[in-house]
């Protein structure tokens, strides 16, 4: 996936969530848009590079989006959730991932569930798809999600489990978008219930899928990523 052209700045703050202010190399300080509503831990610490679009919009308040984060390790991080899903309907077009390659027609946003849902990818209107984007970095290299409680997140674990157990194939797909992620693990010292949940989940034959963007870099500026690395 092409990203759009960025421009950087330095981390001063991220705020009520939504807000960030950088500052840009000639000195001047601006509000961005974040658009992310998870605890971004280790993802938005002060000093850190923001790799940032420009929305040609006049109707929007705030006309640059937060798009990465590299941190003054060196790893680079997709802080906009929005793209996950972007990357997984790349991923699924050209069959780059190899536990669904089976599926041909690809729904997105489809409504589902007792409880209101919607997932994000229907496949052969059998299989049901829901993509979470992880950012957590442990110790060691390990990727976890969540990276706070997530009572939505139990939800969706909730309505898949009812279709495996209803016969439907049930998917949880883990959009990895951080660079220093090696292996993955379910967060249950942040989110116990949503850890249980997961467990109750596989019992009932949901599969856990796990994928790794790659992160295509020119001249020092992100131009691409890609969700083509299975990681375990």
């Amino acid at each position: 996936m092409q990203l759009p052209p960025l421009k950087q700045g330095i981390l001063i703050k991220r705020y009520k969530r939504f807000l960030a202010d950088i500052m840009l190399p000639n000195g001047e300080q601006i509000t961005i848009h974040c658009p992310n509503t998870g605890a971004m831990t280790g993802c938005a610490t002060e000093g850190d590079r923001v790799w940032f679009s420009t929305s040609d919009n006049p109707k929007r308040k705030y006309a640059h989006t937060w798009e990465l984060t590299e941190t003054q390790q060196g790893d680079f991080i997709c802080v906009n959730t929005q793209r996950a899903n972007q990357l997984v309907n790349e991923a699924l077009q050209h069959k780059w991932i190899e536990e669904l390659v089976q599926y041909q027609h690809i729904q997105a946003e489809v409504k589902y569930g007792e409880e209101k849902s919607r997932i994000d990818f229907l496949l052969d209107e059998s299989c049901f798809v829901e993509v979470k984007s992880t950012t957590l970095l442990t110790e060691n290299g390990i990727g976890m999600f969540p990276d706070t409680q997530t009572l939505r997140g139990q939800k969706h674990l909730r309505e898949l489990t009812i279709m495996a157990q209803q016969g439907y194939s049930a998917v949880i797909f883990f959009a990895i978008l951080h660079s220093g992620i090696r292996t993955f693990e379910v967060a249950k010292q942040i989110d116990p219930k949503y850890a249980e949940l997961f467990q109750q989940a596989l019992d009932n034959g949901i599969q856990a899928v796990c994928y790794k963007a790659k992160f295509t870099i020119d001249n020092g500026v992100p131009v691409a990523m890609e969700l083509v690395q299975r990681v375990v």
